[in-house]
């Protein structure tokens, strides 16, 4: 029941986000998101989005192995870009992660070695995106530079705060595994294959390398999109409202990946004394190249649905093994002639 409430949520809220930019900007920003794309932009957008998938199966790989599971780079690139259209296609945009998980975990042999491979697998790039977000935001010129200088002692509040209940995480996980219970064996488990899967010295250099190759990808798109929609802004002025639309893209409230991307750009394009309505087509066409850079999955999909297909039509066709009869064995009946009881007589003369 909890699982359903909070699938609902995370639709509704992203309808509600949708709702309100219709509302505000109204329609004109999602239409000429639609008019302003072009066939070399969609190709430029498509070829950076087969590198970034490739990247990122390739991170995939490095974790998986790392713990200790089989997994080619072909299948994994399968694997993702069907992962990739599922996230574009369905609500919640995490399905499609979910269900490579759970496949390559049930292909393995160990579903929830396989899950956390995965989880570790996006955490990378998580923990990369918020590392260079944090610097970029911090650094250059932006709406959230301007709010942090406004409100200097509320962040550095919450910075302390957050400081703190790291410090205590880590202290509270140091406990935890010198305990007995389930929990302490699970935080165990964690860190040993964080150490393995992340930031053993043969994977972390390459998952690292991944990592910020595929968000300079995201990062090439969204500028990719920028000039589609005719934006001439710099890229360094663009740098921070790209980043924060990314981060954006990690709240798990959004229908297919739209919803809080598009808040966001609209938002920090108007903050940042450019147009809000420009800022949300922008966003627009990013989540239009993301959903045709995803397409390769939904081939994927139907090429194994049509060998699965296959299979099961070769098998009803084939026909159906009869167990040969045996051979009848020949059994010879030998006649025996009771024996005769012979006269007192005789028996004497013969003992004679």
């Amino acid at each position: 029941m909890n699982r359903s409430i909070w699938a609902w949520v995370r639709v509704l809220g992203g309808v509600g986000i949708l709702a309100v930019l219709l509302w505000r900007l109204g329609t004109g920003a999602f239409l000429d998101g639609l008019r302003v794309i072009d066939a070399g932009t969609l190709g430029a957008a498509f070829a950076i989005g087969v590198a970034t998938t490739v990247l990122s199966a390739w991170r995939w790989c490095l974790v998986a192995r790392g713990l200790g599971l089989r997994l080619s780079l072909r299948g994994a690139i399968a694997d993702y870009y069907k992962a990739l259209f599922i996230n574009a296609a369905l609500p919640g945009g995490v399905l499609g992660d979910v269900d490579r998980a759970v496949q390559h975990g049930r292909d393995a042999g160990d579903v929830g070695r396989g899950v956390r491979a995965v989880v570790l697998e996006r955490t990378a790039g998580q923990i990369v995106l918020v590392s260079v977000g944090l610097v970029v935001l911090l650094t250059v010129p932006s709406p959230v530079l301007t709010q942090v200088r406004e409100h200097g002692r509320t962040v550095a509040v919450a910075a302390a705060t957050a400081v703190a209940l790291g410090i205590l995480l880590v202290l509270a996980m140091g406990r935890l595994r010198r305990g007995a219970s389930r929990w302490a064996r699970a935080a165990r488990t964690a860190i040993a294959e964080i150490r393995t899967g992340l930031l053993a010295r043969r994977t972390w250099p390459g998952i690292a390398f991944a990592s910020t190759a595929v968000l300079a990808g995201h990062l090439a798109t969204f500028v990719v999109a920028a000039r589609a929609a005719g934006s001439d802004a710099s890229v360094l002025r663009l740098a921070p409202l790209m980043l924060l639309a990314l981060l954006a893209m990690t709240l798990p409230v959004n229908v297919g990946g739209w919803g809080p991307r598009e808040g966001v750009t609209a938002w920090a394009f108007g903050a940042a004394g450019l147009s809000a309505t420009e800022g949300l087509t922008i966003a627009v066409v990013y989540g239009l190249f993301a959903f045709v850079a995803a397409l390769p999955g939904l081939a994927v999909i139907a090429a194994r649905a049509l060998a699965r297909a296959r299979t099961r039509a070769a098998t009803s066709r084939r026909p159906a093994t009869i167990a040969p009869r045996p051979a009848p064995v020949a059994v010879e009946i030998v006649a025996v002639r009771p024996a005769v009881a012979l006269p007192a007589r005789e028996l004497v003369g013969s003992s004679a």
